[in-house]
């Protein structure tokens, strides 16, 4: 397996570079910039890139999307320090093999390659247990939401926030966190920070 390393940050460039050459893997570029990655990358096809985040030149998520857009057969994994959803979800949409944080890389990145290496996709545990949420029959609980609390799920979906909901639906900001205390308690979500997003993000454009 031919795999091309791209970080700005020399310490963390070199010691992917020395953890996966440990690993026996063949490591055949190191880069500094997304620019370098990408030219790499279109002109020798490695079979692996693992691509930081914020890189001068082009993002790692940017490069990701040229792979896809070119079909490539270059599989992309994101080696960064964001834990968030949003940038998950934009990795997915540029379809990554695998996304992995920095302060889980050992051992998330050499199961990750295990997994590319039979064709699968790889997140990194931690993302799975802030993000996955798994309900069963998830789908049919939105039919126990009214029309308006549908309304703000998809709205929710959409990233708004409680204000803009509000704003956009001609309510007050009170009566939209009303509206999703109910519909937390009606779908079963856990009460916890960013929980109903989250499910939003994940099921309802499945309900469309």
């Amino acid at each position: 397996m031919k795999i091309l390393v791209a970080d700005d940050h020399p310490l963390t460039l070199n010691g992917t570079v020395s953890y996966l050459t440990n690993l026996g893997y063949n490591v055949v570029s190191a880069c500094s910039n997304g620019t370098a990655a990408l030219n790499y990358i279109q002109v020798y096809l490695p079979d692996v890139a693992i691509l930081d985040l914020n890189m001068p030149g082009l993002d790692g998520l940017e490069v990701a999307k040229k792979v896809m857009e070119n079909k490539w057969r270059t599989k992309v994994i994101i080696l960064t320090m964001h834990n968030e959803i949003g940038v998950l979800n934009k990795a997915k949409e540029f379809e990554v093999d695998g996304y992995i944080l920095k302060e889980k890389a050992c051992p998330d990145l050499e199961k990750c390659l295990k997994e590319i290496a039979l064709g699968k996709k790889y997140y990194s545990g931690a993302l799975l247990q802030n993000y996955m949420i798994e309900h069963t029959d998830d789908l049919g609980k939105l039919n126990l939401l009214t029309l308006s609390e549908r309304k703000i799920i998809e709205l929710i979906a959409a990233q708004k926030t409680s204000k803009q909901i509000a704003e956009l639906l001609f309510l007050s900001e009170k009566t939209v966190e009303g509206h999703r205390t109910r519909i937390i308690e009606k779908l079963g979500i856990p009460k916890e920070k960013n929980a109903l997003l989250i499910w939003a993000i994940q099921n309802y454009k499945k309900s469309l």
